[in-house]
């Protein structure tokens, strides 16, 4: 499903109501009743419910004023409130408003402060509340008046729904500068919005409901939108299909370089996720002083002894890795190799020698050092890279706090830097390309974040490449599978207590879901 920023949606409006001849009034009207409807799905006895829907002068408070009537049809108890002057109104609001003076409906205009006690009070006997003050075109803080009015909102108990976007979100960036409502549910209309889908605005947002409003299929296809929201349609699309009569060999071979002393479990998660995502055969090549542990740790996979370096990978390693991939569809590398001097040669070495797809993840990201845009530039065969946003700050020298107040760009400008698919771990995971393709993922919580879930998405991506995924598709879908692993745990375990063992353990759930 594509994602528009606010000034892209701005463009769809327009390109709606110049290009095609679609009358505003009448995307007014079909918004509002798509709001009216998400609630009616929710509250079977709606025509029964106190509703107060406080209005803003732009097409938004328009949007709010026809759920207004639409409630009003229904036999709803409800109160208007619009933020300013009738004159002050856009020409389309300003029309809706004439509506309900006709309908003989009364509105309030609350223009001073001394009109905050009628609004609190309204609040406060309201069941469900319609937030309608500022749309997609809202910029910076909430402030006089309207973030007086925010902060009534907010501290009433009754059930409130934002129309559109929650007031005081920035739909481009998802900023959040002043006060903002928290909506229990937020309606947006034909495509999900960038601010209702990063943080700090995603948390604001509630339960998201995206409802089609009437913009021609045509116009929405053509639009173009390099940005997409990866869900559950998009994936089942993508899979690769198991044959009845197929073998192992038909499923791919995936190398895993990993693994150091203490840190067999990296590599053990890593190798075992590519197995579970579908891979046919799966080795691990590691130290060969840890071979007698992972004998005893991991049954499946096949393990492979190479050159030693005090629990290390020794540099020597290299003909043998080199050797062995002639055999293999994709080669992952990094989870818990350590940073010993050797490894990290070896690590460079193969970066800029292998000859196959290649998943690079903790150190082996850490290893490319300054050296990373050189490295990866050599390279002729896709290379996927995952980090978190330590890791990334660490190879392009910008802060943490920097990466996650522009996930969407930084994401987008490391891929074309270092030639990659770059998958920035994170809430949400961004998948960017080369090319300034960008993926959000709709899944996963904050049970992800444990030592060694990161382990599981390598695993399961490269898992997925081995089947014949191309890099793009092996990235978004693990990441979509990964994070609905953690979301089917959540109601089981809690996010609190899960840990990666367990979204392993339920990577064949998931996987069940999509046969």
């Amino acid at each position: 499903m594509k994602i528009l920023t606010g000034t892209q949606m701005a463009e769809l409006d327009r390109q709606a109501i110049e290009g095609l001849g679609i009358p505003s009034s009448v995307l007014m009207e079909m918004a509002g009743r798509a709001v009216v409807a998400e609630l009616r799905a929710r509250f079977p006895e709606l025509a029964q419910k106190r509703v107060t829907i406080i209005a803003g002068k732009g097409n938004n408070g328009g949007d709010g004023l026809v759920v207004a009537r639409a409630l009003t049809d229904l036999g709803a108890r409800i109160a208007i409130f619009v933020l300013g002057a009738l004159k002050e109104l856009s020409s389309e609001t300003h029309l809706q408003a004439q509506f309900l003076s006709k309908l003989k409906v009364p509105v309030t205009y609350l223009t001073q402060a001394s009109q905050l006690g009628k609004l609190q009070a309204s609040l406060l006997a309201s069941d469900i509340v319609i937030d309608a003050l500022f749309g997609t075109g809202f910029r910076g803080a909430t402030q006089g008046l309207a973030a007086r009015v925010i902060e009534l909102i907010n501290l009433s108990a009754a059930f409130v729904c934002s129309v559109d976007i929650p007031s005081g979100v920035e739909a481009d960036t998802g900023h959040v500068l002043g006060p903002t409502v928290y909506a229990d549910l937020t309606v947006t209309f034909e495509l999900p919005k960038l601010g209702l889908l990063l943080y700090p605005g995603r948390q604001y947002v509630g339960e998201p409901a995206v409802r089609a409003i009437g913009y021609p299929r045509k116009l929405l296809v053509q639009y173009d939108s390099k940005m997409a929201l990866v869900d559950a349609e998009g994936v089942r699309e993508r899979l690769p299909q198991r044959q009845p009569y197929s073998h192992k060999g038909d499923y791919g071979k995936v190398l895993v370089v990993a693994g150091s002393r203490g840190y067999t479990g990296a590599a053990t998660l890593c190798a075992e996720a590519a197995l579970r995502a579908g891979a046919g055969l799966v080795y691990l090549a590691l130290p060969e002083s840890l071979l007698p542990a992972m004998e005893a740790k991991l049954t499946e996979a096949i393990k492979l002894g190479l050159p030693d370096a005090d629990g290390a990978l020794a540099t020597s390693a290299l003909p043998k890795v080199l050797e062995m991939l002639q055999d293999q569809e994709v080669l992952v590398m990094g989870p818990g190799l350590g940073r010993h001097p050797q490894t990290v040669r070896l690590i460079r070495q193969l970066v800029a020698q292998a000859s196959k797809p290649l998943v690079l993840d903790a150190d082996g990201l850490n290893a490319l050092g300054p050296d990373a845009k050189k490295l990866l530039k050599k390279r002729s065969s896709p290379t996927v890279l995952t980090p978190h946003p330590g890791e990334l700050a660490r190879l392009i020298s910008r802060s943490i706090e920097e990466i996650e107040a522009d996930r969407v760009g930084i994401a987008a400008k490391s891929a074309r830097q270092f030639n990659s698919i770059l998958v920035l771990k994170g809430v949400p995971t961004v998948t960017a390309t080369p090319e300034g393709e960008i993926f959000l993922n709709s899944t996963g919580n904050s049970g992800l974040a444990s030592g060694g879930s990161g382990d599981v998405l390598a695993g399961c991506l490269a898992g997925l490449l081995a089947q014949g995924l191309n890099s793009i598709t092996a990235s978004v879908c693990a990441v979509y599978l990964h994070g609905r692993a953690a979301d089917l745990l959540k109601s089981e375990l809690g996010e609190r207590g899960m840990i990666a063992g367990d979204v392993l353990r339920a990577l064949p759930r998931v996987l069940r879901e999509f046969e």
